[in-house]
């Protein structure tokens, strides 16, 4: 995507970010939103945040913090403002969204749903995390100590690569007696 001056190429791009929202119909975390959008469209990283900040400043957007992630969500003004202008957006282009949708978000939804990080807390220890969330709701997350980075990068890639063996294991361990 070229971003000049043109009025029609910036109000295109801010209707078809507008729609992706749209068309998810619920809130979805600031990484989900930038891997969806940018899997769907060609949308640089600087563009989408200019777009998305348009957005927040006109109230078509609405911006909130849940477990230090920003989530967003169309308001009623953005419901309002897509069904007045959903005509700007080419039909080809509208075609590729609505063909490509629905398999990119559970793509991004599955990359989001398992994580993990590690934190230093001095230079030979760190605290590692590993969560699984599922329609924004945390539904494990558990913290554990690394004694090197070494352990801690292990943890990491062993709970995003093997988390759906894992956490089933971890769930029964905990509840039986």
């Amino acid at each position: 995507m070229k971003l000049n001056s043109d009025d029609q190429t910036l109000a295109e791009s801010k209707i078809l970010l507008l729609y992706i929202l749209s068309k998810v119909g619920k809130s979805i975390s600031h990484n989900e939103l930038l891997e969806l959008v940018t899997s769907i469209v060609d949308m640089n990283y600087f563009y989408f945040e200019q777009f998305l900040l348009d957005l927040l400043e006109d109230n078509y957007i609405f911006k909130y913090k849940k477990e230090n992630t920003d989530i967003y969500e169309i308001t009623e003004d953005g419901k309002n403002a897509i069904n007045l202008t959903i005509d700007i957006i080419p039909g080809i282009l509208k075609l590729q969204v609505d063909s490509k949708f629905k398999e990119n978000l559970d793509t991004v939804k599955d990359k989001f749903s398992i994580s993990a990080e590690y934190t230093p807390i001095t230079k030979k220890e760190f605290s590692v995390r590993c969560k699984i969330v599922e329609n924004n709701i945390t539904i494990f997350d558990l913290q554990a100590h690394a004694g090197s980075r070494e352990q801690a990068k292990q943890i990491v890639e062993n709970w995003n690569n093997k988390a759906t063996e894992m956490y089933p294991k971890l769930l029964e361990i905990l509840v039986n007696d």
